[in-house]
């Protein structure tokens, strides 16, 4: 008699929860074991989630959360979006520039918030969903100094690395300046999860003023967060 269930939704659902139960990320044979899955069924549902984002794979095959469900629980009453928006707002208007948050995305960074500064002539705006390489630009260099340091680094990453912020100049658009730093959580329910926030304007920038405030606002982000 059918229970009206969808089988391999269910354990696509207890899948993702399990990967979300995991901070420093899940191998497939670690899954097919904890849900009884033999390893093709594990991984026939692991490629599902990557190609919807739900998930992604780290270069040494460990399992972590994807952009895809960051951005369904910031849909939710007490989502990150809520919690994150007033720190964004703030950004914006002690800068005067326009703020943001991303995420990595395997070689990719993805805007998934952003905040434009109040009485101000003109704003750069940023759209959600932007993608850029993550070598390119003040939000991807930021998570990449972020994580542990390889021979390969280019100078914009080394220097975020060692001042905890970074700083491009026209590498994503013409008389674009950024500053952004990384944003680094120890919650289990984000670990895995690579964010950085930051700050886009015109030449005019005030990048001392900008290097102060990113830093501060990144630090603000995971207190409420945590």
């Amino acid at each position: 008699m059918s229970t009206g269930k969808l089988q391999t939704l269910e354990r696509g659902i207890a899948l993702l929860r399990l990967v979300s139960q995991s901070p420093e990320g899940i191998r497939i044979n670690e899954l097919a074991a904890q849900l009884g899955l033999n390893r093709p069924t594990a991984y026939r549902i692991v490629a599902t989630l990557v190609d919807q984002t739900m998930v992604r794979r780290l270069e040494d095959g460990r399992i972590v959360m994807g952009v895809g469900a960051y951005q369904l629980g910031a849909r939710s009453s007490d989502s990150i979006q809520m919690l994150a928006r007033p720190v964004l707002e703030k950004l914006a208007q002690d800068t005067g520039a326009t703020s943001f948050l991303s995420m990595a995305e395997g070689e990719t960074c993805v805007v998934v918030m952003t905040a434009e500064p109040r009485n101000t002539a003109f704003n750069i705006h940023y759209k959600l969903g932007t993608r850029h390489p993550i070598d390119r630009g003040a939000a991807g260099i930021a998570i990449l100094a972020s994580r542990p340091e390889r021979p390969e680094d280019s100078e914009d990453i080394q220097f975020a690395r060692a001042n905890g912020y970074s700083v491009t100049k026209g590498q994503l658009h013409k008389g674009a300046v950024g500053v952004s730093s990384p944003v680094v959580f120890q919650d289990a329910g984000l670990t895995g999860l690579e964010f950085s926030i930051g700050v886009v304007a015109l030449e005019a920038l005030d990048i001392d003023g900008a290097a102060a405030a990113v830093p501060d606002a990144a630090a603000s982000l995971v207190k409420v967060l945590s």
